[in-house]
């Protein structure tokens, strides 16, 4: 029986990688995968999903008001499995459109992603998967203190913790570190501290 599985992390936990090796797994197997990317993450190019350690492979591009499952049903000869990466742009009427995929024609659908913001706050993609996901897991990743990291921290050119702006702003390495909550805290209060 298929589920409706998310995966999620914080910057730099290996994400991608994993959801790439997954695609590389199933197709090794000789199943057919249908690899997405929301239009939102634009980092890589339109149609390529790529890793931090340089695995990459071309995807569907999905626009916010695409109906997904609508495309699947014109697909769905061809679709084994549906990998989706970077799923917290996904809107939550999308996410609803793979669980129907999941429930309605008994495929798995692999939901990739990060669950808050830089302002730890949810994206409404992730909190719908969270509601309804039939495995929900963590791919966990360290702080540079030691601990688990949790928190997206998304940082100035000079390396400060910024927490205001649009909750989305596409950049890698150069734009968000992860940390743990604490060391997060630490750093806005020395911030804090240093303005007064």
């Amino acid at each position: 029986m298929a589920k409706l599985y998310f995966k999620y992390g914080v910057m730099g936990s290996s994400k991608t990688a994993q959801a790439l090796i997954t695609k590389f797994n199933y197709e090794e197997r000789g199943m057919r995968v249908w690899l997405i990317k929301p239009k939102t993450d634009n980092r890589d190019g339109d149609n390529i999903i790529r890793s931090r350690i340089g695995l990459s492979s071309s995807a569907y591009v999905l626009p916010i008001t695409e109906n997904l499952y609508d495309s699947f049903l014109n697909l769905s000869s061809q679709v084994d499995v549906i990998i989706v990466d970077e799923c917290q742009f996904l809107s939550e009427e999308q996410i609803d459109q793979l669980a129907d995929v999941v429930i309605l024609h008994d495929v798995p659908v692999l939901c990739f992603g990060l669950r808050t913001d830089f302002r730890t706050k949810m994206f409404p993609g992730s909190r719908r998967l969270l509601e309804i996901a039939d495995s929900i897991t963590e791919i966990k990743t360290i702080c540079s203190c030691g601990k688990k990291a949790t928190v997206n921290v998304r940082i100035d050119e000079n390396g400060k913790v910024v927490t205001e702006g649009e909750q989305i702003l596409i950049g890698g390495n150069d734009k968000y570190t992860a940390m743990c909550y604490q060391c997060y805290m630490e750093k806005r209060r020395e911030q804090e501290n240093l303005l007064y």
